[in-house]
């Protein structure tokens, strides 16, 4: 039988965020930032979730966030890493024996149910999803000096968002691959599938409104979204 894993990253700093509370444990509209990703994917059809966060937090996401707000389908939560990418590889650890695993940015409130749902589609067909959305402005290559040195064609750039959706078996040796070389040089899951493979993952459409809270800019449309 099927079985399908939520990896939720919050072992982030956040220090764009200037707070000394981490961002993904900040108050939006009077509840922790990571519950809502986590509601989310708990009330999805994925079977289980594991939540990476640090160390020193494990205790308190475990009392504070899943057991204070009943947040069901958790089944690990484990230390991550320096980098994202060792904390990915460690929720991939602790996922063994799923089929598909959707990873997710904690920071990213505005999943929905809907998205999940269409990545997993793909990710059966396609074995590799990404969620994410056309660019809005003109994009400039800026070179050393300060001046730009070419404009690419924004019909063809997206902005990639989460969750980034994988066969369990692909995604893991992937990210072995690349660990085991050393010099990690990717910022998502997908770029680590396609160093590591050569295997390109589908992009599908998002939300403007799935953004990834990183400074208090964020937050507040963030809060604004909550009212409207």
């Amino acid at each position: 039988m099927e079985r399908v894993t939520g990896i939720v990253l919050a072992a982030g700093a956040g220090k764009r965020m200037h707070s000394e509370v981490h961002k993904q444990y900040m108050l939006l509209a009077g509840k922790p930032l990571l519950c809502y990703a986590l509601e989310t994917f708990a009330a999805s059809e994925v079977d289980d979730i594991v939540l990476v966060t640090g160390k020193d937090e494990i205790a308190y996401c475990r009392e504070e966030i899943i057991g204070r707000y009943g947040i069901a389908k958790v089944r690990a939560v484990v230390e991550g890493g320096k980098e994202r990418y060792h904390s990915v590889y460690a929720g991939l650890l602790a996922a063994e024996g799923a089929d598909y695993v959707l990873i997710h940015d904690g920071a990213r409130p505005f999943v929905t149910a809907e998205m999940i749902r269409r990545s997993l589609e793909t990710a059966r067909e396609c074995g590799a999803c990404v969620v994410g959305m056309p660019v809005k402005d003109t994009i400039r290559v800026v070179g050393e000096d300060g001046f730009a040195r070419e404009t690419p064609d924004r019909n063809t750039l997206w902005q990639m968002q989460t969750p980034q959706t994988f066969s369990y078996s692909l995604i893991r040796e992937a990210y072995r691959t690349i660990l085991d070389r050393g010099n990690v040089n990717v910022t998502d899951d997908a770029m680590m599938l396609a160093q590591a493979t050569g295997k390109r993952a589908k992009i599908i459409e998002g939300s403007y409104r799935n953004l990834k809270i990183t400074t208090p800019e964020d937050l507040l449309i963030a809060e604004a979204y909550i009212r409207s």
